[in-house]
């Protein structure tokens, strides 16, 4: 396992490799109590024509591998970390990421980098007890533009921003939006709801503070993935129930639904990489309090009220414990009478949708929830 430091400075240096690996292949009034700075950790985005390949054969739980994705879960396994269940969250926080594992590839591959499109800055913004972090995208020109509030995945317990920056920075630049990627608080630190009630603070605060961040107050998405995915339909909710400014659209990308781990999936993919069943029970008790939490509504979105929501664009990955969750929770938002778009991507595994460096499924994704989005915020 890499120590915290060394992994931050493999990513500070390599991340520019990977942040805006987007941009040619899929070419294809602040508050008075938030303060702004810089905060970039990689200005260039990659692109390759290489074929990459896996060097072993197919993993017995995944017969339906995509070769790329593959090649990607090989990197992953060759820095032999231990596995997460093991490990204090403190300590899983060092672990390689799917992340780590691309920007190998990119440089093992020498994919070509040109130039971001957008440009980053950091704001911290107010919560109860203290402050988050937040990276704004900024495309180039003067705006307004429309703004997407993403929140990143990791079980509500690991991960960050720089881990997430792909998808983010895609976003930023396919959607010509400013992106407000939040760094809220997570467990065992802080245990529910907090993330939930950091993620609606950001949202609350961007709603006020749009035209501050070259953004229109009138054309706001939520978006995110995993644990993200669940905060960003959290988000809707919690700005209907408290009658403020509801987002236009919602992207969530295989997104925690429920807590029911003997799904169809969880079952068929118990043991899949990078998310696997043992993975999913360790999350919920690091970031719950108590496991009766696991059927709050915020938790098991299909029990919600999902009444009276935008709509909604919802991606799942084939090779994904949480395929089942994203498709009952589209089921749930139909019965609603919420208008539902789907896409479910075979061959690929959960963290699929930022590898677009490497992974052709990932550009077809980020493509089409850009296209959603922008039919959404124009």
């Amino acid at each position: 396992m890499k120590s915290n430091t060394s992994t931050q400075v493999h990513r500070s240096k390599v991340i520019g490799l990977l942040t805006a690996a987007i941009i040619v292949s899929s070419a294809c009034g602040s508050s008075t109590n938030s303060t702004s700075s810089t905060d970039s950790i990689g200005t260039d985005t990659a692109t390759t024509e290489n074929v990459i390949k896996p060097s072993g054969p197919k993993p017995e739980w995944a017969p339906s591998m995509k070769p790329e994705m593959q090649a990607v879960i090989e990197k992953l396994g060759s820095y032999n970390d231990k596995p997460i269940p093991e490990l204090t969250p403190v300590e899983a926080r060092k672990n390689h990421t799917p992340t780590d594992a691309v920007m190998a590839l990119i440089e093992e591959n020498n994919i070509t980098i040109p130039p971001s499109m957008v440009d980053t800055s950091g704001q911290e913004i107010p919560v109860s007890g203290g402050n988050i972090h937040a990276r704004i995208y900024t495309p180039k020109g003067s705006g307004p533009f429309a703004v997407i509030v993403y929140y990143h995945g990791g079980g509500f317990v690991i991960a960050d921003l720089d881990v997430y920056d792909a998808s983010a920075r895609a976003l930023a630049e396919q959607v010509n939006a400013v992106v407000v990627s939040v760094a809220y608080r997570m467990g065992p630190e802080h245990k529910f709801p907090t993330a939930h009630m950091d993620s609606f603070a950001a949202y609350e605060w961007v709603t006020k503070n749009a035209a501050s961040i070259k953004g229109d107050p009138n054309k706001i998405a939520v978006a995110g993935e995993s644990a993200g995915g669940n905060l960003a339909v959290n988000m809707a909710i919690m700005a209907r129930d408290k009658s403020i400014k509801t987002p236009l659209h919602i992207l969530a990308v295989y997104p925690i639904a429920q807590s029911d781990v003997n799904t169809a999936s969880y079952k068929k993919y118990a043991a899949a990489k990078p998310l696997n069943k043992p993975m999913m029970e360790w999350f919920t008790k690091h970031y719950l309090n108590n496991i009766t939490e696991s059927k709050d509504p915020k938790m098991t979105l299909v029990n919600a009220k999902l009444t009276d929501l935008p709509p909604v664009t919802i991606i799942t990955a084939e090779i994904d414990p949480l395929n089942s969750d994203g498709m009952m929770l589209a089921d749930k938002l139909k019965a609603a009478g919420v208008t539902v778009d789907t896409k479910n991507y075979e061959g690929v595994t959960h963290e699929f949708f930022g590898m677009a460096a490497i992974v052709p499924e990932a550009k077809d994704a980020q493509r089409f929830a850009a296209e959603q989005l922008k039919k959404a915020l124009q």
